[in-house]
């Protein structure tokens, strides 16, 4: 709760409406897996939560990880060893981020991308100014 905010938790939701905020949760979420270059956080079975703030949004991941090595991942096929290679091109996260803060197509997302060297804020920034011209 907010120190000093509302208790009833409709008051909760009504403010936070006002303020742009929404949360809904993802129902089903069998595993969640992070990964740094050193260890994986593995949460089995956690609850899900996403959080949208003015268009931003947040996962909340609440559980218990199990925490492993990276080396200690199993490890898939023998096409695995190729995965890493396979994509070319801005992640995809940063193409769909572009094309809805710009309004544009995929290709032109693409394309700003490149010009700022995957930069996505810049992307954007970009092709919004271009449109000012």
């Amino acid at each position: 709760m907010i120190p000093g905010g509302p208790k009833n938790p409709r008051q909760l939701e009504l403010m936070m409406r006002r303020l742009g905020m929404s949360t809904e949760s993802v129902p089903g979420v069998e595993e969640v897996v992070l990964r740094t270059r050193q260890q994986e956080y593995v949460f089995r079975a956690p609850e899900v939560t996403i959080l949208t703030v003015q268009g931003t949004r947040t996962y909340q991941v609440v559980g218990t990880p199990e925490v492993r090595p990276r080396s200690a991942a199993p490890a898939s096929s023998a096409g695995a060893a190729a995965a890493p290679a396979a994509p070319a091109g801005p992640p995809e996260e940063d193409v769909q981020l572009v094309m809805e803060q710009a309004n544009v197509s995929r290709e032109e997302a693409i394309e700003a991308l490149a010009a700022t060297h995957g930069a996505p804020a810049e992307a954007i920034l970009r092709i919004l100014t271009q449109g000012e011209r």
